[in-house]
């Protein structure tokens, strides 16, 4: 009986002023204007068209992802975002983001040896719907840029799901299918292959914030490449990787 009281109360207050009211009720007013503004980000990213837009100038965030393990639908979670901020062909050093993420269950003892996050740590962290929101902050509606972007793409889609019902509606590129393109006879195509077969400092793998940063450097790498073939703008890029 309490609980057809609650529904009742949720669908009396979405009657009367609309869905975020009623989430305010049901899920606390914080969490409710997270989920808000996490719904409204992807409806306006559906609106805008960024292939025009210059490679040499437009901003783009590159972010990478620690998880517990790889399925999300297994119970995997995430644990870590990083990302930067690129602006044209430059990296903008003062803007870049980094958050560890509770997620509420044990992290697996080689997660912990290959990311160095501890469950301590973990639990010491913010929850996912604080963190996603903030990144998604973050990330505004610029492009998004990733190594072996289905891994990433598949856990933020899972969790933008889980706290908003929301689908990903940011585009995002994979470096990989860059590479494929522009170093086509290469054996491998791992970030570690990447980065030493075009002379980029490896410092620390396995850390969100890190891998951001080095992948943000090879972007920067192929962004040069692409210019020397009169590869403008998105649009441009995209015809040429849907040839290769």
């Amino acid at each position: 009986m309490k609980e057809q009281k609650g529904v009742g109360r949720m669908w009396h207050l979405y009657k009367m002023g609309g869905l975020t009211p009623a989430l305010a009720s049901m899920m606390g007013a914080q969490n409710a204007q997270q989920m808000a503004f996490i719904r409204s980000m992807s409806k306006e990213q559906r609106k805008d068209s960024i292939m025009d837009q210059l490679l040499d100038e437009m901003e783009v965030v590159v972010f990478d992802l620690e998880t517990t393990g790889f399925y999300p639908t297994n119970g995997d979670e995430i644990l870590s975002f990083g990302a930067v901020l690129l602006r044209g062909n430059r990296i903008v050093e003062e803007q870049s983001f980094y958050s560890l993420v509770n997620p509420k269950r044990r992290v697996p003892k080689h997660i912990t040896e290959l990311t160095g996050i501890t469950n301590d740590m973990a639990s010491d962290a913010p929850d996912l719907m604080q963190v996603l929101h903030d990144f998604m902050e973050f990330v505004g509606k610029r492009l998004l840029i990733a190594h072996a972007s289905g891994h990433d793409k598949q856990f933020l889609n899972s969790a933008l799901w889980r706290t908003s019902k929301v689908n990903l509606t940011h585009r995002v590129l994979d470096t990989i299918m860059v590479a494929k393109w522009l170093e086509p006879e290469l054996a491998g195509y791992g970030l570690d292959d990447l980065l030493e077969q075009n002379g980029i400092e490896i410092t620390r793998r396995h850390h969100a914030l890190e891998d951001s940063r080095m992948t943000a450097q090879l972007w920067l790498h192929y962004l040069r490449r692409m210019l020397d073939r009169n590869v403008a703008t998105l649009g441009d890029l995209y015809a040429y990787l849907s040839k290769h």
